[in-house]
């Protein structure tokens, strides 16, 4: 019989990109090619539609706050997150998809001014490190051109022109092993063959290939 103690944790894959990037559409790819091979997954995303996360979402049309207050509220947001859903999910063993954590929060905060780094190591601090981040990476010009084919007319306040490019610069800068960078140009259905193949390669990976 397996005890709690001797559990395997689950396993944390991230997407993670400027908006446009195609993301959402991976997310939902892998988590049914997941599903589809058995295994159990959580499919969740950040801001959360907690009290917290909501107010960010809020913010997005009515008017950004500081970017002390946002950091604030995305860190009160995440602890909530990791609590109710993603430590309980990973504890039983799940794979979690996420749509969005903590990089996100470096790259959007740091283009306003907040040091990326503290806020890496801040986040590392008290939630789940990720076993895999996919970063989309695409040109914000292209991005807001998908932002506004998919019917979102010119965006949100996170997603104006300049302020992608300056998330963009800032996701570049970001240094961490679990980050494999994609181009976000790719077709949808080569875009998930390259996810599938750098997730056979990961040791852990539930879903690997045994030679």
């Amino acid at each position: 019989m397996t005890t709690d103690q001797e559990q395997p944790r689950g396993f944390l894959v991230v997407f993670e990109g400027i908006d446009g990037t195609g993301k959402t559409t991976q997310a939902d790819l892998l988590a049914r090619s997941v599903a589809n091979e058995g295994h159990p997954v959580i499919r969740s995303r950040e801001p959360t539609t907690g009290t917290y996360g909501q107010q960010l979402r809020d913010s997005a049309s009515s008017g950004r706050r500081s970017p002390e207050q946002e950091l604030d509220l995305f860190m009160r947001d995440r602890a909530q997150h990791v609590a109710e859903v993603l430590a309980p999910a990973l504890a039983a063993g799940k794979v979690v998809i996420l749509d969005r954590y903590y990089l996100s929060t470096a790259a959007y905060q740091g283009a306003r001014g907040i040091d990326p780094e503290k806020i890496l190591q801040a986040n590392e601090a008290f939630a789940p490190i990720p076993d895999q981040v996919f970063l989309l990476e695409l040109d914000p010009v292209a991005g807001r051109r998908r932002i506004h084919d998919r019917g979102d007319g010119d965006g949100d306040l996170f997603e104006g022109e300049e302020e992608l490019h300056k998330v963009a610069r800032a996701f570049a800068q970001l240094d961490r092993a679990y980050i494999a960078r994609l181009d976000g140009t790719q077709s949808v259905a080569d875009l998930h063959d390259a996810i599938i193949e750098i997730l056979e390669n990961n040791l852990r990976w539930p879903g690997r290939r045994r030679v």
